[in-house]
């Protein structure tokens, strides 16, 4: 190929840029030009710019369901966000565009429909989000996370793929794991975390029974930003963190257990990785439920426990953590059954296939 360049788009959460590092990387080792196209000051603009590539920032505007005075003026940062893309597109003149989601990327999908650049969308949940719904009409391929997606999408462009994992999460060490927590051999480790915004109420329940856990475990506890209790920390047993980035490798190779949010990039992480998982989905009070199928789905298959957050007291988490303990082996069982599909490979393929 002449032209190996390709612009990625995706924000708005942690869980829509991450699985685009996973792919950048590949295509970096394969001597591809890439630059991104996020929000300004999204989450996703201090994520790329760990990773050393070009990026720039357009307006967006979020689209709701449901009535909210903003539904009338973000429209008009939507079109301002598309002719922005629009001027980035025509300057950068990729051969392709990979959205992964999150409201950012309808701008980013219309300019490139526009100029008649092709673009591959990635839906990691079951049910696609009103983002890539609108993003359809603009694509040439979509990918899919779970078989379970196929229906949502045309027949004639969609693929089911799997979730790209980071290939650096195979690399980790328990031992500097455990270094790095000042943690010992002698009691397992469990890792916490609520999504990269935290999660308030996963926190707080927690933190109720803190001493209780930490006689059976010790603990990695990442909070979310400005989430940090001062008065824990010291704790023994107990390590908290706003976020994790470098070190996450190293943090989850030491991990025995997983409490998370069912975000489906990080479950498939977790998959991947045989970590005996608790799922705490976001409620249909914060979200469009998403989480809730992406839970229920890896609990019918036997990878995960799972515990609404309706449900969560002090005692429905100590008694679903007490089962995550009881079934470590038949969960890890399940979890090496699982014949993903090798779905870096599959993207990248996509990708040459799709850009000539």
């Amino acid at each position: 190929m002449k032209n190996k360049k390709i612009v990625f788009t995706g924000g708005g959460s942690a869980g829509h840029v991450t699985p685009n590092i996973a792919i950048i990387n590949k295509l970096k080792a394969s001597g591809w030009d890439i630059t991104y196209i996020g929000s300004r000051n999204g989450i996703e603009e201090e994520i790329i710019g760990n990773e050393k590539i070009p990026f720039h920032g357009i307006s967006s505007g979020k689209l709701r369901r449901y009535f909210d005075w903003k539904n009338f003026s973000d429209p008009l940062r939507i079109i301002k966000g598309a002719m922005e893309a629009l001027f980035i597109l025509r300057k950068e003149k990729p051969s392709v565009v990979f959205s992964k989601g999150g409201f950012v990327t309808v701008p980013v999908v219309m300019a490139a429909k526009m100029l008649k650049i092709p673009v591959i969308i990635h839906e990691s949940d079951i049910t696609p989000g009103l983002a890539n719904k609108i993003a359809t009409k603009f694509a040439t391929k979509v990918f899919v996370t779970f078989d379970e997606t196929l229906k949502h999408f045309p027949k004639d462009k969609v693929l089911f793929t799997g979730s790209p994992i980071r290939e650096e999460l195979f690399k980790g060490k328990s031992q500097e794991g455990r270094a790095l927590l000042g943690f010992h051999e002698k009691k397992p480790i469990l890792t916490i975390m609520g999504g990269s915004l935290g999660a308030k109420k996963i926190n707080e329940t927690l933190r109720q029974i803190l001493n209780e856990l930490t006689a059976q475990f010790q603990i990695v506890h990442i909070c979310g930003k400005g989430n940090v209790d001062q008065s824990l920390q010291g704790v023994k047993g107990y390590k908290q963190f706003e976020y994790i980035n470098q070190e996450l490798p190293d943090v989850l190779a030491a991990s025995e257990f997983i409490i998370s949010r069912a975000g489906a990039n990080s479950i498939f992480e977790f998959l991947a990785l045989r970590k005996p998982m608790l799922l705490i989905p976001l409620s249909r009070n914060a979200s469009r439920g998403d989480q809730i199928l992406n839970a229920q789905s890896f609990e019918k298959k036997g990878f995960a426990k799972v515990l609404f957050e309706e449900d969560l007291t002090s005692e429905t988490l100590r008694n679903h953590l007490e089962a995550l303990k009881t079934d470590k082996e038949p969960l890890q069982r399940k979890m090496a059954e699982d014949s993903a599909p090798n779905t870096l490979d599959i993207i990248l393929q996509e990708i040459v296939k799709t850009a000539k």
